[in-house]
């Protein structure tokens, strides 16, 4: 034992000195990638993502789901469809209504055209009455039944157009009918209100849901922003529209460039998980940082919410960024 314990100590010795620089390498690190630069803010935030509920408006039985959690749509693509057996049978009652009231048109203008046509030759015979009257070849009695008979004519003629102005109205108000039900056939296929991800299905086919029940629910990736925590001195030097960058946890080789897209007009308590206790006790701004929608189209599979990570505001204007923070995306491909 005594021959071997001078080799053993100085290999303890190395071991000892290089545990310490590992140490000193990495607390360096933490220190520099912890630094705020001058003119900059920093803030632990977490990635926040839109979503949008697809939901029933009238109550019904669910006939299917077209989508899986996981899937990305498009706005305006369909994602189920309501049970409308009773809704088709009464877009065919209204058609059908429809037909019945421009017939009712049809028939009205045939009795103005006959109810003219009796004017027409009253007004003859009245004036052929007339004239055999002023010769008196025929009596005043007579021109008299003629002249009240042109006028019944007359009368007649009126109340034909108006039954045509009533067989028009009839045959708008079938056309709203059948407008109203064909909408409500339309709302019983489900679209998708943006364009993104599903996130969650909430009802299977079979089911029977109420008016406003949900069949799933969307991340909107066109809307995507982390939301950082500032203390008051910070968030006054805050400019809407200002310079932002994002790193994330899951991905810290990677700089996002960002906006600043709002500032809370009141402080706030920061959430636990942003800071630690003592930070919780002052009161911040919450302010969000947007990513531009073209950007996220072009990485939306990379778009998940509740990513944490660091975001970083530029508070003076002609600061320049440091070489670290400048926009580093992945391979888009």
């Amino acid at each position: 034992m005594s021959i071997q314990a001078p080799r053993i100590v100085p290999l303890l010795a190395l071991v000892a000195v290089a545990a310490a620089v590992a140490v000193g390498v990495f607390a360096w690190r933490r220190y520099e990638a912890q630094r705020v630069p001058e003119g900059f803010a920093r803030a632990n935030g977490r990635i926040e993502v839109e979503r949008a509920d697809v939901s029933t408006k009238y109550p019904g039985r669910v006939a299917e789901i077209l989508v899986r959690e996981g899937d990305a749509v498009k706005r305006g693509d369909v994602v189920g469809r309501m049970d409308a057996a009773e809704t088709v049978a009464q877009v065919a009652a209204a058609r059908a209504a429809v037909r019945r009231a421009e017939e009712g048109v049809s028939r009205a203008k045939a009795e103005v055209a006959i109810r003219a046509a009796d004017l027409k030759l009253a007004e003859v015979e009245v004036g052929r009455t007339a004239e055999l009257e002023r010769k008196s070849i025929a009596a005043t009695a007579e021109l008299d039944r003629r002249t009240a008979q042109r006028d019944v004519a007359t009368a007649s003629l009126a109340a034909a157009n108006a039954a045509v102005s009533d067989a028009a109205a009839a045959v708008e108000a079938a056309r709203a009918q059948l407008a109203q039900v064909e909408a409500v056939l339309n709302d019983l296929t489900l679209r998708a209100p943006v364009t993104g991800r599903v996130e969650y299905k909430l009802a299977q086919p079979g089911e029977v849901i109420a008016a406003g029940g949900r069949v799933a629910t969307l991340l909107d990736l066109s809307d995507v922003t982390m939301t950082l925590f500032l203390p008051t001195g910070e968030a006054g030097r805050v400019a809407l529209g200002g310079e932002g960058r994002i790193v994330l946890d899951a991905a810290p080789n990677f700089v996002v460039p960002a906006t600043v897209s709002f500032v809370a007009g009141e402080a706030q308590f920061t959430p636990k998980y942003v800071e630690t206790a003592d930070e919780r006790e002052k009161l911040m701004y919450r302010v969000k940082l947007a990513i531009e929608p073209k950007l996220l189209d072009t990485y939306s599979r990379y778009v998940k919410a509740g990513l944490t990570g660091v975001g970083y505001v530029k508070l003076a204007p002609d600061a320049p960024w440091p070489a670290a923070l400048a926009p580093n995306l992945p391979d888009a491909r």
